[in-house]
């Protein structure tokens, strides 16, 4: 488990920077009154508690197999991805909200130069923490570390339409900000639902690998005749395989156990993400 281990250090490093960049934007919104930079402050601040809930399930995910989990603790990590998903729902409702009442109510945005200085630097911030979290995901293949860098690359694209309702404010067109906000809460919905939809086929054990491939791979083995019943399951760095091996019916037992075990070798150096092969060996009968 030493990749979750580097996983929580990455989420530590990414959690410092997320606090810093939201108390910035959350602060000078209020300051200067604009809903926009409000409500990208507020996307930040969820950035970070992402991290945190990222930390409990890496943390719970690293356990190692117990009586009641055999299987380990691994799909723990997807669950925190489905309770980032909530939490970016919540954002964008509560975005919404915010919009709704500045369409009631119009305000009076004072955009100075401070304004393009902060959201400048949030997003140099952000571009490193997109990258970091990418580049370690890929490293690691943590799920997690993938679905908060996307998080993450949603929070450059709403700071810089934060930026451009900024410019349309100083122009004098105040009510750019708030369309820029709904557009924030309609990009987040998305995100969350994207979210959504890849956690949601590691917990409902959806295909993961090409059965036809892994047949073609079996099948090269001597004394494979044939397989089918092929299963796959899992995410990228985690699989696993079931499947069953036909054989000669004259087989010995030693022998036909030799073949599965060259099938199962040949599977995981062909497959490098999977992690667990298991085969039921049947007589072959033409």
């Amino acid at each position: 488990m030493a990749e979750l281990k580097k996983v929580r250090q990455v989420l530590i490093y990414t959690l410092i920077l997320n606090i810093i960049v939201a108390f910035a934007k959350i602060v000078y919104g209020y300051t200067i009154d604009s809903i926009s930079m409000l409500s990208d402050g507020y996307h930040s601040f969820f950035d970070g508690t992402s991290n945190v809930i990222g930390l409990i399930g890496v943390w719970i995910a690293s356990q190692p197999p117990d009586k009641d989990h055999p299987y380990g603790h691994r799909k723990f990590e997807t669950l925190s991805t489905i309770a980032i998903a909530v939490l970016i729902f919540g954002a964008g409702i509560e975005i919404l909200r915010e919009a709704y009442h500045r369409i009631e109510m119009p305000g009076n945005i004072n955009v100075t130069a401070a304004s393009f200085v902060i959201m400048g630097v949030t997003l140099a911030v952000n571009f490193w923490v997109m990258f970091y979290e990418t580049k370690k995901g890929k490293e690691l293949k943590s799920e997690f570390l993938l679905a908060d860098a996307i998080h993450t690359k949603t929070d450059i694209f709403i700071s810089l339409s934060v930026v451009i309702s900024l410019i349309a404010a100083k122009a004098g067109y105040p009510v750019i900000d708030t369309m820029a906000a709904i557009a924030i809460a309609l990009f987040i919905g998305k995100m969350g639902i994207s979210i959504l939809k890849s956690a949601s086929a590691v917990l409902t054990d959806a295909a993961c690998i090409d059965a036809e491939e892994i047949r073609r791979i079996a099948k090269k083995i001597e004394g494979v005749m044939d397989c089918h019943g092929i299963r796959t399951r899992g995410k990228e760095g985690h699989a696993s395989i079931d499947m069953h091996v036909l054989v000669d019916p004259d087989v010995k037992i030693g022998n036909a156990h030799d073949i599965a075990h060259h099938v199962e070798e040949a599977l995981k150096k062909h497959f490098s993400d999977v992690e667990d092969v298991v085969i039921h060996v049947e007589p072959y009968y033409s």
